[in-house]
């Protein structure tokens, strides 16, 4: 008799550490922006301990806001906060025709 593993991973989304779908590839681009940030800031002749201070602190705020992003609004909450920017308040109508034609 076979015993097969069940993968029960299927359908479920991206999880690291507790960082859920997007805010990886968020934290991700945030660590290269910094990487970015420490050289530009080493070539301009910054002392060496001062970028490690800039960037440790910058690094600390964002591992701590994207977790917190990710804790809040979880798996598709921010793109559902950005769709509903897009919703209207209220609908006007300057006739009642379209719900007469639905009716028929």
């Amino acid at each position: 008799m076979a015993i097969y593993q069940i993968n029960k991973g299927i359908n479920k989304p991206i999880e690291f550490k507790g960082l859920k779908a997007q805010y990886i590839g968020y934290l991700a681009g945030g660590l290269v922006i910094l990487l970015v940030v420490f050289a530009a800031m080493y070539i301009m002749g910054v002392p060496v301990s001062i970028c490690l201070i800039i960037t440790a602190v910058l690094g600390s705020l964002l591992f701590y806001q994207v977790f917190k992003l990710s804790h809040k609004y979880g798996e598709y909450g921010l793109m559902k906060i950005a769709a509903k920017r897009y919703l209207p308040n209220h609908l006007k109508f300057s006739s009642r025709k379209i719900f007469l034609r639905l009716k028929r």
